[in-house]
């Protein structure tokens, strides 16, 4: 039986090796007759032209594109605390604010060789320490120039010179489609370079800023690039990178840039006069609607119609109207009430401008000097930049006394509306009573407006009453 063994044991090696032999040579035979596609000349040239192009503009503007990291001091007090109740029962104590540090990171565009910084507000706001990263990881303290929360943009200054900067382009001229590279560093990441479109252009009522005309595009922006660069083919500096729309906290597609024509609008005028002063046309407006169109007689696709002018406003004192229709400022098409309203805000007070005008099925042209926006129409929409920014106030008439059951010897404001994004959401509750800030009464909103529109950003203290008790409690930005 064993001498059978082997000749079988060798006849299976002989026919496994011919099976082997058999396949090797088919998948050979196989693999011979196959060839792979081959890519044409011409699309190889066009792309790698193409990628050189786009790696030379990088290559450029990349270096103007800082880190900047913060450092700000936080405050932290539970509102439980400033209940008057909880205070008259477990006291003071309970009520006094820890401290932490806080640090926090962004990106930031040199627009200017001697060290302007172009970035946004809400990444230096509060700061107490900034400090900002070149490319070639030199490091500057920087200082605050102007903060312009309204738009979100803010202007830092570094002490250096010859410095390496991307020059400011058109942003009206931007087309949808048009290719964009983003630049930042997002999560830490410096250098950060992604790539996209224009997805479109005057985006409005996102509810990142007061005044908005953002830039949307699908090139990715995530957390740290907030502050960066948006540049076009040419290397041009087009918008200062801002916000995504997420419902993760992650890139999803959809991106907002600050267009380079507002930043700079914004910038000059921080840097010449620390702060931003807008136009003021005096008028109410609002979109018009088909129905409407065909109710007033008009057949052209843009313009908004007045509802009210304001008494002694540049709008009364040219001869405009209520039910007027604005359909040009200064030769711009005017097609929604929030292109109207950033257009006469970024214009300077003393200038002349042109209106085009549809009345009663005629169109005509009327020259409106803008003036500065008053403080008492920035006060009732509550727009200060300190933790009362977003609180609308409004006087003690005998109505509300008697329906909010305030004493008589108690004198100041009403609290009428928090925005959701004001510093004093969670802290002030409407129906709230300001009887002081920073220990200064209170009796009227007159009184209120001069006080607040004096105050910088820093802590506040105020004295309330709520619910029958009167009480301190303290306010700050962060």
């Amino acid at each position: 039986m064993k001498k059978n063994i082997i000749p079988i044991v060798f006849i299976s090696i002989i026919a496994g090796l011919l099976v082997g032999l058999i396949l090797a040579s088919s998948i050979n035979i196989h693999t011979l007759s196959y060839s792979s596609p081959k890519i044409p000349k011409e699309s190889i040239d066009i792309l790698t032209k193409t990628g050189e192009a786009m790696a030379s503009v990088v290559e450029a503007v990349k270096p103007a594109v800082v880190n900047i990291s913060t450092v700000k001091t936080v405050r932290l007090r539970d509102p439980f605390f400033d209940d008057p109740f909880f205070r008259r029962f477990f006291g003071e104590p309970f009520g006094i604010p820890r401290e932490r540090r806080q640090t926090g990171l962004g990106s930031g565009v040199i627009v200017d060789p001697s060290g302007y910084i172009l970035t946004n507000n809400h990444v230096i706001r509060g700061a107490d320490e900034i400090k900002v990263t070149l490319f070639d990881k030199r490091e500057f303290k920087g200082k605050v120039i102007g903060t312009d929360p309204k738009t979100d943009l803010a202007v830092v200054k570094i002490d250096a010179k010859d410095l390496p900067y991307i020059e400011l382009g058109d942003s009206d001229k931007l087309k949808v489609g048009e290719l964009v590279i983003a630049i930042g560093n997002p999560y830490g990441l410096n250098q950060t370079v992604t790539m996209g479109i224009v997805s479109a252009t005057g985006r409005a009522n996102v509810g990142i800023a007061d005044y908005e005309d953002f830039i949307q595009t699908d090139a990715a922006i995530n957390p740290g690039n907030s502050g960066g660069a948006l540049v076009n083919a040419k290397g041009e500096l087009v918008g200062i990178n801002t916000a995504i729309f997420s419902t993760t906290g992650g890139y999803q597609g959809i991106g907002f840039a600050i267009p380079s024509n507002m930043a700079k609008a914004v910038m000059e005028q921080l840097i010449k006069n620390k702060k931003v002063i807008r136009g003021w046309l005096g008028v109410s407006i609002q979109a018009l609607t088909p129905d409407m169109k065909k109710h007033f007689g008009l057949k052209e696709d843009r313009g908004v119609v007045i509802n009210q002018i304001f008494e002694n406003s540049p709008a009364e004192k040219a001869g405009l109207k209520e039910e007027d229709i604005i359909l040009q400022y200064n030769g711009k098409d005017i097609t929604d009430p929030t292109q109207l309203r950033n257009l006469v805000a970024n214009t300077p007070p003393g200038k002349e401008v042109e209106l085009k005008v549809f009345r009663d099925g005629k169109v005509f042209s009327v020259k409106v000097t803008i003036e500065e926006l008053p403080q008492e129409v920035v006060a009732a929409r509550g727009e200060y930049e300190n933790a009362l920014k977003g609180v609308v106030v409004q006087n003690i008439t005998p109505e509300a006394r008697k329906e909010l059951q305030i004493p008589p010897r108690i004198t100041g404001v009403i609290v009428a509306d928090i925005s959701e994004d004001s510093p004093a959401q969670g802290y002030l509750q409407k129906g709230d009573v300001i009887m002081a800030i920073n220990r200064t009464r209170i009796n009227n909103t007159k009184d209120y407006q001069k006080i607040v529109s004096k105050l910088k950003e820093g802590e506040l203290l105020l004295f309330i009453y709520r619910d029958g008790q009167t009480f301190h409690l303290t306010l700050s930005m962060e």
